[in-house]
């Protein structure tokens, strides 16, 4: 069997996945982190069908079933009035459906579980890229000092990738004006509010005004995502700390269930949101991205982690049999098969009005990343 030597640059959900799926192809997979210990950071993913349905293929599907949660439906609810505009079955509905369920889980679990279906050689902590080296063999450089020659670099480094700048320069994102805040509550601190089994998006007054609901951790806590216009705040992270109060008082005339919620929280992150517009390439030389890297979105889609899923798979099926001679060609059908979906979500994204009255869920959920027909 053909094994090519991959160097994945980032650790996150998109790296790891790729890590998997390469190295099911035979090839020698090596995730380089810059973290120097994988910690329980941020707080949740929604992994809707389309990207459940890849991650049972790679083997840790049953694992994540043990800590996520199973939302019942996915429901849109006016803001103030709290009427329901639509309201989609998931869980049992949608394994029937699309093959698998939506789960929401701690990023954290997620992490564990595709770390621990990885050899421990697979994984280098510690090692922060700054440069890519063009040639045969490709050469990473590291912050540390070290270097590192394979044959494939593979950029899943996020929004602030290092590896897109090598390629294409500097990242020039364009600031929407919004602001979001995250954070966890226990479900046993909210017994009053009603359909907190369910995926629920309350659409504010404008369209950049929300409030996202859905379950973790088995069920036992609840994910709170919030969105408002705010000029003054530039900050892009998702581990920033902000001001509880402050929460309080942007969605103070928002439905009593979402009061109360509010009312739970003991702390929140915030973060500025930044878009960017599709990438018209993703590889040079024997280069390319993954994930936030190459498509980076604002989350009103809940589609981020699932794109770096799929995109993780797709490349690992360009690259089965295929040796050094054959990467150039191989990175475009992966480009080929992936542009035109994952810049269809971001513009979603962008828009953010998916699913908010009824309509259908089949062209994103649907999608099967291993049986995908290829260019």
């Amino acid at each position: 069997m053909t094994s090519l030597k991959i160097g994945i640059c980032g650790g996150g959900v998109g790296g790891l996945c790729a890590a998997l799926a390469l190295r099911q192809q035979g090839h020698e997979a090596i995730v380089f982190e810059r973290a120097k210990q994988f910690l329980r950071i941020g707080a949740d993913v929604n992994l809707t069908p389309n990207a459940v349905r890849a991650l049972d293929r790679l083997g840790v599907g049953e694992v994540l079933r043990e800590t996520a949660a199973r939302p019942t439906h996915r429901i849109s609810r006016t803001w103030d009035t709290g009427e329901e505009t639509s309201r989609l079955p998931m869980s049992e509905a949608a394994e029937v459906r699309y093959g698998a369920p939506q789960l929401t889980i701690h990023r954290g679990d997620l992490l564990q579980a595709l770390e621990n279906a990885l050899p421990e050689e697979a994984i280098r902590l510690g090692k922060q890229a700054e440069r890519v080296e063009q040639g045969e063999p490709m050469r990473i450089h590291f912050a540390d000092g070290t270097s590192e020659e394979v044959d494939l670099v593979v950029g899943g480094d996020g929004i602030h990738s290092a590896v897109r700048r090598e390629l294409f320069g500097e990242d020039h994102p364009e600031f929407t004006g919004l602001v979001s805040y995250r954070a966890v509550v226990p479900r046993s601190a909210v017994p009053e509010v009603e359909n907190l089994d369910a995926f629920t998006k309350w659409w504010g007054p404008s369209p950049d005004v929300q409030v996202v609901v859905f379950p973790l951790t088995r069920g036992e806590e609840v994910f709170i995502f919030a969105t408002t216009p705010q000029d003054d705040w530039r900050e892009e992270s998702w581990t920033l700390p902000g001001d509880v109060d402050e929460l309080r008082r942007v969605y103070r005339a928002f439905h009593p269930d979402v009061q109360a919620l509010l009312a739970a929280c003991d702390s929140v992150t915030k973060s500025a949101l930044y878009v960017r517009e599709p990438m018209p390439q993703w590889s040079v030389g024997h280069a390319t991205l993954l994930g936030d890297a190459a498509h980076p979105m604002v989350p009103f889609m809940a589609q981020g982690a699932c794109m770096a899923i799929e995109d993780a798979v797709v490349l690992s099926r360009c690259l089965e049999g295929v040796d050094r001679a054959g990467l150039s060609a191989a990175l475009q059908r992966y480009e080929e098969a992936r542009k035109a979906r994952t810049a269809q979500v971001q513009r979603g994204s962008r828009a953010n009005d998916w699913l908010k009255g009824e309509g259908t869920a089949d062209w994103v959920y649907g999608y099967d990343a291993w049986g995908v027909e290829l260019p």
